[in-house]
């Protein structure tokens, strides 16, 4: 049974939003959090970007506003925009998920919402964030990746530049950040009654995600009396970052009977397990290796040795070696076969698509002897404007009426 309050039960954030950064949102959404889209007459236009669509729907929509609620507002119209007001002084968030000052060209601003609620945290997520040269560029998820050093051209048989498949990073890490920081900036504003604004660019976030092949570049431009590498290498430095990976030995992938698995007995403790399970003890006799971080990096002889006897064994057989043995070898999947691991089905349920309208993950966070509710599916274009109206705002049909008959609420579906 779910809990009666689910962790965030009683936090309610006023989204602004178009295509993916409203993602913000949905994490907190997931742990129970009252989440308002507030949409313009014409809609996110999220509900018809990208592959695949889901029944008319992307799931790129079905996805990002999951657990929302949607109604339409048009913000050209005072009475929309004092509507919008009315929304902000009973909630603890704002989020504005476009470029910045989009609110603030509407009276809607930092400034004028905290006048209304001094607690209201203000939240700007945008692509290049809210300064600097790039601030006022457009852009889409992708470029964030390509920014920050994260994804780089292929090129084609014919010789054409091509984007390689790759797992975007900025327009997803970008959204989780921006949530830790909101929750950061709700407690302390509950403490104090002071609220904030803040603001991420989701190339910073792509940037910060891969600290660690930036910093080892950083790292390596000060002298080699400073800076080494590891004592196993005899304090060589490697390729910065996760490109001296290439030359490992002990910590490198493996072709199995049906596929690859990622071999890392970088100890020598785990090294040794692995030779004695496999009956090879000799090899941990001719290389034992350092005590830890020993990739037996260039050790051709060895890498043939270990390709051979990889190749005697499923995947799934090294797997349970590995934890009979105790030695860390891991399943290398795709996203396509995924959700056939074992790990992958014990770990990640699907939310079903009957529910959602595609199968979709879970939130990763789980709670010990509790089970989050299931998020409801995603809007569609105003579907809950009278319902937060009258619920959230307390309006009465004939305040509603006369909104309706303005045009502030649009010609969206607001059932």
């Amino acid at each position: 049974m779910p809990p009666p309050h689910p962790p965030l039960a009683g936090l309610r954030v006023i989204e602004s939003s178009l295509l993916g950064p409203g993602a913000v949102t949905t994490h907190l959404a997931d742990l129970g959090a009252e989440v308002i889209k507030v949409e313009p007459p014409t809609g996110d236009y999220i509900r018809e970007m990208t592959w695949p669509i889901v029944e008319g729907v992307s799931l790129l929509h079905l996805h990002v506003h999951r657990g929302k609620k949607s109604i339409v507002l048009d913000l050209r119209t005072e009475e929309g925009v004092a509507v919008y007001k009315d929304l902000v002084r009973g909630a603890d968030a704002v989020v504005e998920a476009m470029r910045p000052g989009s609110l603030a060209r509407r009276g809607l601003g930092y400034n004028e919402l905290a006048q209304i609620n001094p607690k209201i945290i203000f939240c700007n997520i945008s692509g290049y964030g809210a300064t600097g040269p790039y601030k006022d560029l457009p852009a889409h998820g992708i470029a964030f990746d390509t920014w920050a050093g994260i994804v780089n051209p292929a090129v084609d048989e014919e010789g054409f530049a091509y984007i390689p498949e790759h797992a975007s990073i900025g327009m997803h890490a970008g959204p989780l950040y921006a949530a830790l920081g909101i929750l950061a900036g709700v407690i302390r504003a509950r403490e104090t009654g002071r609220g904030c604004q803040m603001e991420i660019g989701q190339s910073d976030a792509a940037a910060y995600m891969d600290w660690y092949r930036s910093e080892s570049w950083r790292a390596y431009e000060r002298p080699e009396s400073e800076v080494t590498g590891n004592k196993a290498d005899g304090y060589e430095l490697r390729a910065p970052g996760t490109a001296g990976m290439k030359e490992g030995v002990r910590y490198q992938l493996y072709e199995s009977k049906d596929g690859h698995v990622l071999f890392m007995a970088s100890e020598q403790a785990f090294w040794k397990n692995f030779c004695e399970g496999v009956g090879r003890l000799e090899l941990f006799e001719k290389w034992p290796g350092s005590k830890y971080a020993d990739h037996a990096r260039g050790n051709r002889e060895l890498q043939r040795e270990l390709r051979e006897i990889f190749r005697t064994r499923t995947s799934a057989e090294w797997i349970a070696f590995g934890n009979e043995r105790n030695t860390p070898i891991a399943p290398v999947n795709t996203t396509r076969n995924i959700a056939e691991d074992p790990q992958f089905q014990h770990r990640f349920p699907w939310l079903p698509a009957r529910d959602h309208g595609a199968d979709m993950l879970r939130f990763p966070v789980k709670l010990a002897g509790e089970t989050l509710p299931d998020p409801s599916k995603a809007p569609t274009l105003g579907q809950h404007t009278e319902q937060v109206l009258r619920d959230v705002l307390g309006y009465d049909d004939a305040r509603i009426e006369a909104l309706r008959a303005a045009g502030v609420l649009g010609g969206g579906d607001a059932s």
